[in-house]
C-alpha cells in the first residue's frame, strides 16, 4: 500500500481571512486523502500594534492554539501549501521571515522534489493576487519544487477566475471568503495531494 501523502498547510493571517482559507485547503487535502498539518507562522508585529485593530487583535487570541511552524514541518511534508495576504503585492512579511530561514534545508537538498501551492487574499479587488502568488513561486524555483496551480481544471475556476491559485478580495476585512473562494482553495489542495502522490510514488519506483 502506497504512504499517505503528507501536506502542510502554512499560512500568515491578520484578522482571520486567509486563515479561513487555510481551513478551507486543510479540508480539500483531507478529502484527497492526504494527512494535514495546519500551521502559522510567527508574528513579527508589536503587541500594541495588534491591539491597536480589533479585529487583529481577535484573531491573534482565537488561534493561539495554531501551533508555529518550524523547520520539521517542511522535512515532513511532501506537500506544502502556503497562503498570505498580499502587501503591496507581494507576500506578508512575516511568511517571508519564515522562507528565509530554510537555508539549512535548501543546502542540503531538502526541499526540493516535493510540491509547492499557494494562496491569497487582497484589500481591494485585484490587489496584487497574481503578482503576489508569483512571488511566492519563485522562492519555490529556488528551492527545486514542482509548482501545482489549480489552472481551470475546472469548471468552477472560470467563476474563481484565477490559475495562479486560490485568491479572495476582503474588501479590507469586511468580507469572508465566499464559497467560490474557498472551494478554490480546496481544489488546489486536491491537484497538489493528485500531483504530490503521483510524484511520491514515481520517486519512491
Amino acid at each position: 500500500m502506497a504512504a499517505q501523502t503528507k501536506v502542510a498547510v502554512i499560512y500568515y493571517s491578520a484578522t482571520g481571512i486567509t486563515y479561513q482559507m487555510a481551513q478551507a485547503a486543510c479540508e480539500g487535502a483531507g478529502e484527497a486523502g492526504a494527512e494535514v498539518r495546519l500551521r502559522k507562522v510567527r508574528e513579527l508585529a508589536p503587541d500594541e500594534a495588534i491591539r491597536s485593530n480589533s479585529g487583529w487583535h481577535a484573531h491573534h487570541m482565537e488561534t493561539q492554539d495554531v501551533p508555529e511552524v518550524q523547520l520539521d514541518d517542511l522535512s515532513w511534508a511532501d506537500v506544502v501549501i502556503f497562503g498570505t495576504p498580499t502587501r503591496y503585492g507581494v507576500m506578508a512579511a512575516q511568511l517571508k521571515q519564515f522562507m528565509d530561514t530554510t537555508g539549512p534545508l535548501w543546502s542540503q537538498g531538502a526541499l526540493a522534489d516535493k510540491v509547492y501551492s499557494a494562496f491569497c487574499s487582497t484589500a481591494t479587488s485585484h490587489g496584487g493576487q497574481e503578482a503576489t502568488l508569483l512571488s511566492m513561486f519563485n522562492v519555490f524555483y529556488h528551492w527545486g519544487g514542482v509548482v501545482v496551480t489549480p489552472g481551470y481544471t475546472d469548471p468552477s475556476q472560470f467563476v474563481a477566475g484565477n490559475p495562479y491559485g486560490a485568491s479572495h478580495t476582503s474588501n479590507n476585512g469586511e468580507t469572508a471568503p465566499d464559497d467560490i473562494a474557498l472551494g478554490a482553495c480546496a481544489l488546489t489542495a486536491r491537484r497538489a495531494v493528485q500531483i504530490g502522490a503521483a510524484l511520491k510514488a514515481g520517486l519512491a519506483g
